[in-house]
């Protein structure tokens, strides 16, 4: 049998409000070396997003409502159509982080659909890891430096 060894990889169990270890792990491979960029466009994205839904909030606002003859008013239903698309967009920009399915697998851990602030809470749970995310890029560049700056005798300059 042959396995694929994962070198370097922080690996987190998520508990729950009692303590207890759920079925989702946090998961970073030390040595990807565009895990700081996707963090950083993942909170750009958050950002484009919050205002992207507040603008649409503003637009549906400034309509005319109408009855649909349903529960829900017309802008009502707008809002909440605007408030799912958010949500879709808020799950990629954690993705970028977590890994493509990981927030749709954390929300399911956490027996939650997307919410409002479900971007903030997983930011939450992971900062204690940031500071040994953010020493990626040193330590990949000082391993580099390492194997390749070994200098072999009998070798022409």
């Amino acid at each position: 049998m042959i396995q694929i060894k994962k070198n370097n990889v922080l690996k987190e169990p998520l508990y729950d409000e009692d303590g207890n270890i759920t079925d989702f792990t946090f998961e970073f491979d030390m040595e990807d070396i565009e895990l700081p960029l996707r963090i950083n466009q993942s909170a750009f994205e958050h950002k484009k997003n919050v205002q992207w839904v507040n603008n649409q909030m503003i637009i549906i606002d400034k309509k005319e409502d109408r009855q649909t003859g349903g529960l829900l008013s017309w802008k009502e239903q707008q809002k909440l159509n605007a408030y799912k698309e958010f949500y879709e967009k808020e799950i990629k920009a954690m993705d970028l982080i977590l890994g493509e399915g990981k927030t749709e697998q954390f929300l399911k851990a956490v027996k939650r659909k997307p919410y409002y602030s479900m971007f903030e809470d997983i930011s939450e749970l992971i900062e204690p890891l940031l500071p040994k995310l953010q020493n990626i890029t040193n330590d990949i560049t000082t391993k580099i430096k390492e194997k390749y700056s070994k200098k072999e005798d009998n070798v022409l300059e």
